[in-house]
């Protein structure tokens, strides 16, 4: 496993998910609109049909309405579904041919950022081309006079109702031969978009079902709670009679999962062990899965030894579900908790693997799991003032190859600027912990010093 090399730097808008920053700062009203009015102007069809969701974010109104007010502005109806988890804007796009998607949501990001990311009508995130032809499209837009009305005319907006309804009825057909009955679940659903359809699901499907983390208040989300906080799940599980417990993201695509011992299983593991699954059931096209750069190698020991062929993409779920789609497979995924299964939905959707995850146990305990061995890894985040900067920070790629050539094949050293925040990742794989935590800390240390 080699260094990785320096990544693109970001656009000004568009990241790895979309544009993402600070409500009412950067990612304002007027930003909003802007981005409506350019995705629907682009979308084909005579009057094309866009539905918008997002998650409990204060700001998530604010940005919902403005939004669909620049989709009506393009000539587009806007169809507000409500709070959602991001998978459900793919599901419901199929269901009803809309034209396009936006999710109003900042992911795992605290309550005072928000985000907007855009599907198209192939029911995936928009590549780069079509983000890089919005934002141009918003760029020459500013500072000239008010734009004329569109030929189409103005737009309507209006509200889906029954949209959560909708997306559970995608669930439980999906899962339908699954039975929870007598298992006790504990889901954390941080205070975020699956705090309701989440315990529904699980309730429907027979599980006894005790959650934390669904209460939000438009500002509690992801507040230690949800997959980026599992230690607070991972505590509860010792604490009371319990058979397993997921924690999902504030938008619902990402799931971690925490075994009856408080053991977190993160999505390297899950992956591995629904792969296996699938695979044993005739059901994993191509025999292969797809994960990126930050997959544990132990990860890539476990796929080999059962014969499942394995490709690697760069970080971001809408680069593994490119290669999914690229080679015809349907699994993949991202160590953070975003696990794909494409034959249900091209996004991640942390409800359906946990479900997924329950269907590959059958009936085992996930404290029991054996499908494959972590290699030590350290990860950590060096927070700078410019992030695409680590680009040309000769000193650094430097004593990442140094480091890379002591390790040689029994560990790697990856580095790469964050997608949506001024941070720039550390991963280290080493033999020992001890070792990672040494690697790791020296290379943190120079990005700080190089990059302050």
């Amino acid at each position: 496993m080699g260094v990785a090399t320096p990544a693109t730097p970001p656009r000004r808008l568009f990241g790895t998910d979309g544009v993402r920053g600070v409500a009412g700062d950067f990612l304002s009203a007027e930003l909003a609109l802007a981005l409506g009015r350019a995705a629907t102007a682009d979308a084909a069809g005579e009057v094309p049909q866009v539905l918008v969701i997002r998650d409990t974010r204060e700001s998530g109104e604010m940005l919902e309405s403005a939004f669909a007010a620049g989709v009506a502005a393009s000539g587009g109806h806007a169809l507000l579904g409500g709070v959602l988890p991001t998978p459900a804007a793919p599901l419901l796009m199929r269901r009803y041919a809309f034209d396009l998607a936006a999710v109003i949501s900042a992911s795992h990001n605290p309550y005072r950022d928000n985000g907007i990311k855009i599907f198209g009508p192939d029911c995936m995130k928009l590549n780069d081309e079509r983000e890089a032809a919005i934002e141009a499209a918003i760029h020459a837009a500013e500072g000239e006079e008010p734009v004329p009305a569109p030929q189409r005319g103005i737009g309507r907006i209006r509200k889906l109702h029954g949209a959560d309804a909708d997306y559970l009825r995608e669930l439980e057909a999906r899962f339908q031969g699954l039975r929870l009955d007598g298992l006790n679940v504990l889901l954390d659903c941080a205070h975020g978009a699956t705090y309701h359809v989440a315990p529904e699901i699980f309730r429907r499907l027979g599980a006894t079902v005790e959650t934390v983390g669904t209460e939000p208040d438009g500002r509690n989300i992801n507040e230690g709670v949800g997959s980026t906080h599992i230690e607070g799940l991972a505590a509860a599980m010792t604490e009371g009679e319990f058979d397993i417990g997921f924690a999902f993201d504030g938008d619902g695509d990402r799931v971690l999962a925490v075994d009856r011992n408080g053991q977190v299983v993160d999505g390297d593991e899950l992956i591995a062990l629904t792969a296996v699954h699938l695979r044993d059931t005739g059901r994993l096209p191509g025999n292969g899965v797809a994960v990126t750069l930050m997959t544990n190698l132990g990860f890539h020991h476990a796929m080999q030894a059962v014969g499942i062929e394995v490709a690697q993409t760069p970080v971001g779920d809408r680069h593994v579900i490119a290669e999914l789609v690229k080679r015809g497979w349907a699994l993949g995924g991202e160590q953070s908790g975003h696990i794909i299964d494409t034959g249900f939905v091209p996004s991640g959707d942390g409800i359906a693997a946990a479900l997924l995850t329950l269907e590959a146990l059958r009936g085992r305990d996930l404290a029991d799991r054996s499908v494959m061995t972590k290699l030590p890894q350290t990860l950590l985040n060096v927070k700078v003032r410019d992030r695409s900067a680590i680009e040309g920070a000769t000193t650094v790629w430097q004593a990442v190859e140094r480091e890379q050539r002591e390790l040689g094949e029994g560990g790697r050293v990856l580095i790469r600027p964050s997608g949506t925040e001024p941070l720039v990742r550390v991963m280290v794989e080493a033999p020992d912990q001890f070792q990672c935590q040494s690697i790791a800390g020296r290379i943190a240390d120079l990005i700080e010093r190089e990059l302050r």
